[in-house]
């Protein structure tokens, strides 16, 4: 099992029957191949759909059903469509109970910036701000480290902020935190195979709890 499979199939444990569950672009998105049996989730879209199914096959392509990622998906029985506003004032409301998202760093007081690296160029900020604001639990998935070998769990968030004290759970390569609530820190539940707690702080700015 490659790193990926295993933060996507441990964060779909964290899903429960009858959650309503936004899914952030790219990795996020792989969470949906990888719910319990038994287990029944609605998944929401930000530009519309509610109710997303599975990566169609190549013959049940539909270039009209895509996600917010403008990846092609399927629809469900009882999949419903409605406008871009309609679908954030779900977010905004408090509807969602858990929203699944991409990271460039999380701080240990559940701050996240995901949006933006100073001087590169983005195409917008997307809804990771109101998904992070208005969803009852936010769930990051981020590789532990950045590519020079520096840490994304940090004691504080070095690049713009997308939400503050946001985050109630962190699952990376290296290891599986939770907060039980927001005033509290993070608790280290689970580590990745092979990899000890040592090993952990050392690839870790952040505080936390184990």
């Amino acid at each position: 099992m490659t790193n990926r499979d295993r933060i996507v199939t441990r964060i779909a444990r964290e899903l429960k029957d009858g959650d309503y569950v936004n899914l952030g672009i790219g990795v996020p998105t792989l969470v949906a191949n990888h719910i319990p049996p038994g287990v029944d989730i609605t998944l929401h879209s930000e530009n519309g759909m509610l109710g997303l199914g599975p990566y169609p096959t190549p013959d049940q392509v539909d270039p009209d059903l895509i996600n917010a990622g403008k990846e092609t998906i399927t629809e469900l029985p009882g999949t419903s469509y409605v406008s871009s506003a309609e679908s954030f004032a779900m977010v905004r409301g408090g509807h969602m109970d858990a929203t699944i998202l991409g990271s460039l760093e999380v701080a240990e007081n559940g701050d996240m910036a995901n949006w933006i690296i100073p001087g590169k160029m983005v195409k917008g900020m997307g809804g990771a701000m109101d998904l992070v604001s208005g969803t009852r639990r936010v769930i990051v998935l981020m590789d532990h480290c950045a590519r020079d070998g520096s840490p994304k769990f940090r004691s504080r968030c070095s690049l713009p902020l997308t939400g503050l004290n946001v985050v109630d759970m962190l699952i990376t390569d290296l290891a599986a935190f939770k907060r039980t609530n927001r005033q509290g820190p993070f608790h280290l539940m689970q580590l990745a195979p092979d990899v000890s707690l040592d090993y952990l702080r050392s690839k870790s700015e952040a505080h936390f709890t184990s």
